[in-house]
């Protein structure tokens, strides 16, 4: 443990820690940057607060394990979904191209089947979110559905691409990676 939270998630470079009330500053500021902003449909404090960690929902600091840097956060939603069904509502990062990105999905993965033993894990993500698209698939989250014209931002609609993987398809994933 830290004195900033709890350690949820500990992987090769990342851990994942518990966020505090102190953490929401950095959490604003890099939702609304405008290189993450674009990409998701910016939280208010007051949304972000009320989601803080609940029963169902939990916000987590993305941080280096050796000088403990924030690099990002994450919104994860469905942790009392009695389908075992879990939701990513937001993975960002503040520090970009140093395969944060994939350590970050692998953790998550991780987190999901082998702690928490859930069936599912999902997320959405806007179509022209190629890099994030990218690792998405990648990491072996597959394109479920396309949500067309569902978001209006500025005056703007935009679409959905859902992705998601099984527990089974975890499982064998990493069966194939020995």
């Amino acid at each position: 443990m830290t004195d900033n939270g709890k350690i949820i998630k500990t992987g090769k470079r990342l851990q994942f820690r518990q966020a505090q009330k102190a953490d929401m500053d950095y959490i604003m500021e890099v939702e609304y940057k405008p290189d993450n902003a674009k990409y998701v449909i910016p939280y208010t404090r007051e949304v972000h607060m009320q989601t803080l960690n609940t029963k169902d929902a939990t916000h987590l600091i993305i941080e280096t394990i050796d000088t403990k840097q924030k690099v990002g956060f994450l919104m994860i939603a469905g942790l009392d979904n009695t389908s075992k069904e879990i939701e990513f509502t937001r993975i960002i990062l503040d520090e970009k191209g140093k395969g944060y990105g994939h350590e970050t999905l692998q953790m998550l993965k991780s987190w999901a089947f082998d702690d928490l033993k859930f069936h599912r894990a999902w997320l959405d993500c806007k179509d022209y979110n190629a890099r994030a698209l990218h690792v998405y698939e990648s990491e072996g989250l597959v394109r479920e559905g396309f949500i067309r014209e569902t978001i209006l931002t500025d005056g703007v609609y935009e679409n959905l691409v859902i992705l998601g993987i099984l527990d089974r398809e975890y499982f064998a994933q990493q069966k194939n990676d020995l």
